[in-house]
């Protein structure tokens, strides 16, 4: 027989799979990221025609969230240049 620690022990190994579940791919991820909102956000201010607000809700989201999965393509709407207001 095994010792109570042992025992334990043993229990717990077999259920943390259970408790410690495999990482989701981004596209079936449940909840919103900070990312999706902001991109969210962007493309609500592109629909109303305020690209100033929509480039500045970008650069915050490349900015602040640079792995995001949305992050590429903030980058993508941006161009090359910097974060900074148009003129």
């Amino acid at each position: 027989m095994l010792p109570t620690l042992g025992r334990t022990a043993l229990v717990l190994g077999l259920l943390a799979p259970l408790q410690c579940p495999a990482r989701q791919p981004p596209e079936l991820a449940r909840e919103e990221t900070p990312g999706e909102a902001l991109w969210g956000l962007a493309a609500r201010f592109e629909a109303e025609g305020n690209t100033a607000a929509q480039r500045a809700t970008l650069c915050y989201l490349v900015e602040r969230h640079p792995n995001n999965r949305f992050a590429p393509r903030a980058r993508a709407v941006l161009g090359a240049g910097p974060c900074a207001p148009p003129r």
